[in-house]
């Protein structure tokens, strides 16, 4: 095998037109015989190159709709023969099949097709069936053939003939060989998830992930763990999607955290009203609602303002010079935000370290997706917990029931505790929160951290009693004793929200009962884990 393959012929197939004719151009003035199909030859020739179709070649016009034209082997003989095979060679002169030293291809843009809600014919009609074997066919063969399947990739090759007179070397097509067969996993994966969407299948007996690099990481959790952020093309917003308008590139517990963040502070609908999230290691540290964007800042900070320092921001309306100038006030890591004005960036603009997001929109926390995690061996695959109470349906069971704003405040509650690491236990007051415990492994200790926390923030805000003394609590799963529930009524809880489904609910219920408690069921439970 020799290292340097000369490019003399190559054959362009892409869906994206993109750098088309730039890169046609760069080849042609080369002396690279270019060959091509529909509507990439008619592109070619417009730009006034020449350029060959596959139906010369293969003595075969396009048919069936275009579902058949590079099938063929002139095709796929050009593709896979092996150079330095006698025989190979043999059967290349016999049946006049010339070789293919560069294949560009990109594919049917099936994901973008179903992202935009196509019918099932249509998504059908978008599998690319001649691209990726064409494109797998090559890759096999990268010891002569090169591949090239994303337009960025273009300027590389273009590079690498013109480092070595019109030549690649061997290092350089393996690695357009693993990004081809990279690209067709993933191009495989998007249509057989789809499909199992289709047919209604939860866990269908095969199933693929993929993703596209959006950023390598300097390192993981921790500097000895390499990492790097992939996206999977969705278009929900988010972390993935945003535009950073400033500060360093993002760390893996940066985009961790914000996710985390960005996705809590969705659950709060902008049109009834401005809410902020603080969010630290994945956790909620400040939660609340204002009359204005700055007022809903300030009442999250307030509720543990040690935590919120070096602490992700993520709000639900457009950014604003006061609330740019509230927060510039600590060190904080990230703020996310729909949007945010020229004069809030301003403010920013001296916070060189600080990062800023905009992501056009909130993402829909109903929205269906999956969620997955790895484990030794295998993979843990679930739906994305979008559970939403319906008021409606809770049940009061306790002799009180919780006033009107008992109940805002539980429902307020139990949106945040959705997210809080179980076990979780979360005290809010006027649609803020006041406490929060996370990811004990006993749920008495999340409720009395929790008070815990509310004692902390009444010190800092020299509060003459700690404000869970008349708040609601939410917990993400049941009380399994009383002691949970009476440690929260201590700490002046008045209602309580949580999924009921005990073995001692009636113990937790008289317990309730004999504090003064309203307390609700819900049905529904948020591990959170």
């Amino acid at each position: 095998m020799t290292d340097l393959v000369p490019v003399r012929r190559a054959l362009l197939s892409v869906s994206d037109k993109t750098g088309l004719t730039d890169l046609a151009r760069a080849l042609a003035e080369r002396g690279v015989e270019l060959v091509s199909t529909g509507g990439t030859a008619r592109a070619i020739r417009e730009a006034g190159l020449a350029v060959k179709d596959v139906a010369e070649i293969t003595g075969f016009p396009e048919m069936m709709d275009g579902r058949v034209k590079t099938l063929h082997p002139m095709v796929h003989g050009g593709l896979l023969a092996l150079r330095d095979d006698d025989a190979h060679l043999a059967a290349m002169e016999t049946h006049g099949i010339g070789a293919i030293d560069l294949l560009v291809v990109n594919l049917y843009p099936f994901e973008q097709t179903v992202a935009q809600g196509a019918d099932y014919e249509t998504c059908v009609e978008n599998i690319d069936i001649g691209g990726p074997a064409m494109i797998r066919a090559a890759a096999k063969n990268h010891a002569f053939v090169n591949v090239v399947v994303d337009v960025e990739d273009y300027d590389a090759l273009l590079e690498e003939m013109g480092a070595n007179d019109g030549a690649t070397g061997y290092a350089f097509r393996q690695r357009l060989a693993q990004t081809a067969y990279a690209r067709t996993a993933a191009y495989d994966a998007a249509v057989s998830n789809w499909m199992a969407g289709a047919l209604g299948e939860t866990a269908p007996r095969r199933r693929a992930f993929a993703g596209t690099l959006a950023q390598a990481l300097r390192y993981g959790e921790n500097p000895h763990q390499a990492a790097a952020f992939y996206t999977d093309g969705s278009a929900r917003p988010g972390v993935a999607t945003a535009t950073q308008l400033q500060g360093k590139a993002l760390s893996y517990n940066n985009i961790n955290d914000t996710d985390a963040a960005f996705e809590l502070v969705a659950e709060f609908d902008p049109a009834e009203g401005p809410a902020c999230a603080i969010i630290k290691h994945a956790n909620p540290c400040g939660v609340a609602r204002g009359e204005t964007l700055v007022d809903a800042y300030r009442r999250a900070y307030d509720c543990d303002r040690t935590s919120a320092f070096g602490g992700i921001v993520a709000l639900n309306a457009p950014l604003d010079r006061e609330t740019a100038e509230e927060i510039a006030r600590i060190f904080t890591e990230v703020v996310i935000a729909p949007e945010a004005d020229a004069a809030a960036r301003e403010v920013f603009a001296a916070k060189k370290n600080l990062r800023l997001l905009t992501t056009g929109g909130l993402p829909d926390p109903g929205a269906p997706m999956t969620a997955f995690r790895q484990v030794a061996g295998g993979l843990l695959v679930q739906d994305k917990d979008t559970g939403r109470l319906d008021p409606a349906a809770l049940k009061v069971v306790t002799r009180r029931a919780p006033s009107e704003s008992e109940m805002a405040d539980m429902l307020f509650a139990w949106r945040v505790a959705k997210h809080v690491k179980s076990n979780a236990i979360v005290y809010v007051k006027g649609g803020a929160t006041v406490g929060v415990g996370a990811g004990q492994m006993s749920r008495v200790d999340s409720t009395r951290i929790a008070a815990r926390k509310s004692r902390d923030m009444s010190e800092a805000l020299d509060m003459e009693v700690p404000p869970t003394v008349g708040s609601v609590v939410a917990s993400d799963a049941f009380f399994p004793f009383a002691d949970g529930l009476l440690t929260a009524a201590e700490a002046g809880a008045t209602a309580v929200i949580q999924p009921g489904g005990s073995m001692r609910d009636e113990e937790v219920i008289a317990a309730a009962d004999e504090a003064g408690l309203a307390m609700v069921f819900t049905g529904m439970r948020h591990f959170r884990h």
